[in-house]
């Protein structure tokens, strides 16, 4: 079951992802993220021709926003540079201006890529704590 909706852009890709604290927030809107990205070209998720791999992230910023976008933007930019995608995330730590964390990721080489997103971007940048829990939506540049 996805922990995301699509909401409709123009040109670009947007989710609304809910989740009940920040990490799972953050954790499903990076899940989200990549889901948009690829699919892995094996039936059963958990077969992998290769290995994961963990690679530690820390993010400092002003505000949640800024974290928000900086989170999401540095595992664009580490997909691309070590050509990974990234299945699952553990946070150390996580507040509204600093987080301490895991990616795990597979080679890119398992996946098949449906789409290519360049940035989260702060158009249309919500975040918001409900009854509920947490709600973000953000629109990806592609």
């Amino acid at each position: 079951m996805k922990n995301y909706e699509l909401i409709e852009h123009t040109a670009d890709i947007g989710i609304r992802v809910k989740g009940k604290d920040l990490e799972e927030l953050f954790r499903n809107a990076a899940g989200a993220m990549f889901d948009i990205i690829a699919q892995r070209k094996s039936p059963r998720h958990h077969v992998t021709t290769s290995p994961v791999e963990k690679i530690n992230l820390k993010q400092e910023a002003e505000n949640l926003e800024e974290l928000f976008i900086n989170w999401l933007n540095e595992l664009l930019s580490l997909s691309a540079t070590k050509e990974k995608i990234f299945c699952d995330f553990k946070f150390k730590r996580l507040s509204e201006r600093n987080l301490e964390a895991g990616a795990y990721g597979c080679a890119i080489k398992d996946y098949k890529i449906n789409a290519e997103i360049k940035a989260a971007t702060y158009h249309q940048l919500k975040i918001e704590q409900t009854k509920a829990g947490w709600q973000a939506e953000v629109i990806f540049d592609v």
